[in-house]
């Protein structure tokens, strides 16, 4: 029997085909990145870490999997250094990347070097967040304010970046500043229109509206956009929406509007803790024991409800005051 019919009759016997010696190569390459029904997509422990880390494209991929999928975070951080290594150390990506694990493993130091090493290779608002994220671990709050602001400045109106340091601001109870990188409201409410326009009905985004028309003096409009909120809430959005609204009745000096808006607010959700700090400041400035009495019970209910609620603390401070003075 010659070499041609031995091939064919072992191919119709079912018997396995000759195996090349390229073919069992490719085979055992391929073998970490084979799956099986039954088991994880990649097989992680079989990696070839510094083989992998020659080929750009894949690794990267295989990093994000790594991270995201498998939370696998030091196997990651193996691949990113010899990705880096790889690169000769220029490649922002994986400056990024392995910022991103170092954070996750709590070495914060480690972090902010390569997050700052990638900045100054390619400025990128993410990158601005990541940093921000290990300031605000490492309890430098100012540090993230510089930061975020010098963003700011290259990305100028980034609302994320905005964002970021109002919520800094928020955190430091610095509520005049945090405020002011809040409201944008003259550019938001463009975006909310938008949303209407392509058939978004719904609370939130005429609660948002309504908070916009209220921020830009338009206070006809914002009454009107938070009748539609309501009209279009469930039971579990239409407290916010009350409190809202009360809200606004503080600032138009209409104290009886709010006081009734705080009111409907605690009755249809009786743990919304702010309304009920808020009815505690309004019965607090009728100025009479009764209603200092009210307020403090008020102030109470918010504090076990939300124990480090900083403005409920005060007033309870206050009235504790008021109660020795008198």
């Amino acid at each position: 029997m010659d070499l041609r019919t031995a091939l064919q009759s072992s191919r119709r016997s079912g018997t396995a085909r000759p195996m090349t010696n390229l073919g069992r190569e490719v085979r055992l390459g391929t073998a970490s990145l084979s799956s099986n029904a039954n088991g994880p997509l990649v097989d992680v422990e079989k990696l070839n870490i510094k083989k992998y880390a020659r080929k750009t494209g894949l690794a990267m991929v295989l990093t994000d999997y790594l991270l995201y999928v498998e939370h696998n975070t030091r196997k990651a951080l193996d691949l990113c250094s010899e990705a880096t290594k790889e690169a000769d150390y220029k490649n922002w990506w994986w400056k990024v990347r392995l910022g991103k694990c170092y954070f996750k493993l709590g070495l914060l130091r480690d972090a902010e070097h390569q997050f700052k090493s990638a900045l100054k290779m390619q400025p990128i608002v993410n990158t601005y967040l990541e940093l921000c994220n290990v300031y605000t671990r490492l309890d430098l709050p100012n540090t993230a304010l510089d930061l975020l602001k010098e963003g700011c400045e290259k990305f100028t109106m980034e609302p994320r970046l905005l964002l970021g340091i109002a919520r800094i601001y928020d955190l430091l109870n610095d509520a005049e500043n945090a405020i002011t990188f809040y409201k944008r409201p003259e550019m938001s409410i463009r975006y909310y229109r938008r949303l209407l326009q392509m058939g978004v009905n719904n609370t939130e985004v005429w609660n948002n509206i309504g908070l916009c028309c209220f921020y830009s003096s338009q206070y006809d409009m914002a009454l009107g956009c938070f009748d539609r909120a309501l009209s279009l809430a469930s039971d579990e959005d239409m407290a916010d929406v009350w409190y809202n609204i009360g809200h606004i009745g503080i600032s138009l000096g209409d104290l009886g509007l709010a006081y009734q808006a705080f009111k409907v607010a605690v009755s249809i959700d009786p743990s919304h803790g702010e309304a009920l700090n808020n009815i505690a400041v309004l019965e607090m400035r009728r100025q009479k024991m009764g209603d200092f009495q009210e307020a403090h019970n008020y102030a109470s209910k918010s504090l076990k409800l939300y124990p480090n609620h900083l403005d409920s603390k005060e007033l309870i401070n206050m009235l504790q005051k008021t109660f020795l003075n008198n």
